[in-house]
């Protein structure tokens, strides 16, 4: 093809404007349109653009904006000239060959089906199994700061001081490291009493456990309490706690345990709140449930009083909100009936004494919370 000017002169009512891509200046050049574009600007050696090369840049209307693949990046060239503009368009085969087509839209809408595909399998399946492998893991200094936030809040909710009367205190210790050396636990495990009328207990990671005074109010028998102990020490020896977590936080949790930034602010406060309103799930639920009918015919000692004691509550106040033990600790019948199908008579010796036991349920003090 020959080399015809189809340029516009500079001084024209419709000049072609080029912004080199290297600096800011606003030039006014003419085009030659040859086996190349070549841009030309007086006194300056002209710019070759390969056909082949340009493509369409983004501009307002009325305007051919134009950018060159084998220029720098922000090169523009902008032809305002219908007929120049037809001109050049008709020799730049590969124009809008980067513009979105159907087919690119399609694969744009494929890729990202795609991707909310994999947000689901990963929260269906990668982190429940990141947790169920995760938890036995973790450090456990970390665990502990987990359970000394999460016990700042629970004692804020429920009492900021554990019941200390000696005589209690003493049953209650004996109690605990019967059924601690029974689970195999070591010696790190604390518990205590809070003074509240809420019948509850739970276990926090780090290997602490909580019963609530309206528990052990209701509670009959060092066996009630007991069961229920067991119960929650198997929430700690299965690791629950921060497999709940690790679950229920999701992905954020998770990389912040990997990272070593799981007690930053946000993280203690996720987690804080998180083991407040804790709900294992069914398969927690059973496996603490084996965990403390293994323990009780350790000791020599029946499950059923503690199967009982659950019963006994919600069979009274309804089984709503935190006010019973179901809060955390759903009762079926099919867990009473598994719990009364255990019953064994008595082989062990007492756990307590009765006046142990009557120095525990003092434990708070005599007057009413």
């Amino acid at each position: 093809m020959s080399d015809v000017s189809s340029g516009v002169p500079a001084g024209s009512s419709k000049p072609t404007i080029f912004f080199d891509g290297v600096s800011s200046r606003r030039r006014q050049v003419m085009l030659r349109l040859g086996d190349a574009l070549e841009i030309a600007e007086d006194g300056e050696a002209p710019v070759r653009w390969a056909y082949a090369d340009i493509r369409r840049a983004d501009g307002p209307a009325g305007v051919l904006r134009l950018a060159c693949t084998s220029a720098p990046p922000l090169a523009r060239l902008e032809i305002r000239d219908a007929a120049v503009a037809a001109d050049v368009t008709a020799r730049c085969l590969h124009l809008d060959e980067h513009q979105t087509t159907r087919r690119g839209t399609a694969k744009i809408v494929g890729w990202s089906v795609a991707a909310a595909v994999s947000i689901v399998c990963v929260v269906l399946f990668g982190v429940p199994l990141a947790a169920d492998r995760l938890a036995p893991l973790v450090p456990k200094p970390v665990e502990r700061r987990i359970g000394d936030a999460a016990e700042v809040q629970m004692k804020t909710i429920f009492g900021r001081s554990v019941c200390e009367d000696p005589a209690g205190k003493a049953a209650f210790t004996k109690l605990v490291n019967r059924l601690r050396d029974a689970a195999g636990l070591d010696d790190t495990m604390t518990a205590g009493v809070l003074p509240t009328s809420v019948p509850n207990a739970f276990a926090l990671p780090g290997g602490k456990v909580f019963v609530l005074k309206g528990l052990l109010d209701k509670a009959e028998s060092p066996d009630e309490l007991a069961g229920i102990l067991a119960h929650e020490l198997g929430h700690l020896k299965h690791y629950d706690n921060m497999r709940g977590l690790i679950y229920n936080g999701g992905t954020s949790f998770l990389i912040g345990l990997l990272f070593g930034d799981v007690t930053g602010s946000s993280a203690v406060i996720f987690a804080s709140r998180s083991l407040v309103e804790a709900s294992y799930s069914r398969e927690a639920e059973t496996g603490a449930d084996t965990f403390a009918i293994e323990i009780m015919h350790k000791l020599g000692r029946s499950p059923k009083p503690a199967a009982e004691l659950m019963f006994r509550i919600t069979g009274k106040e309804g089984g709503s909100g935190l006010t019973t033990i179901l809060a955390s600790h759903p009762l079926t019948e099919d867990r009473l009936a598994r719990m009364t199908k255990e019953d064994r008579p008595a082989s062990g010796p007492p756990l307590l004494t009765d006046k142990e036991w009557q120095s525990l349920k003092l434990i708070c003090g005599s007057g009413k919370v």
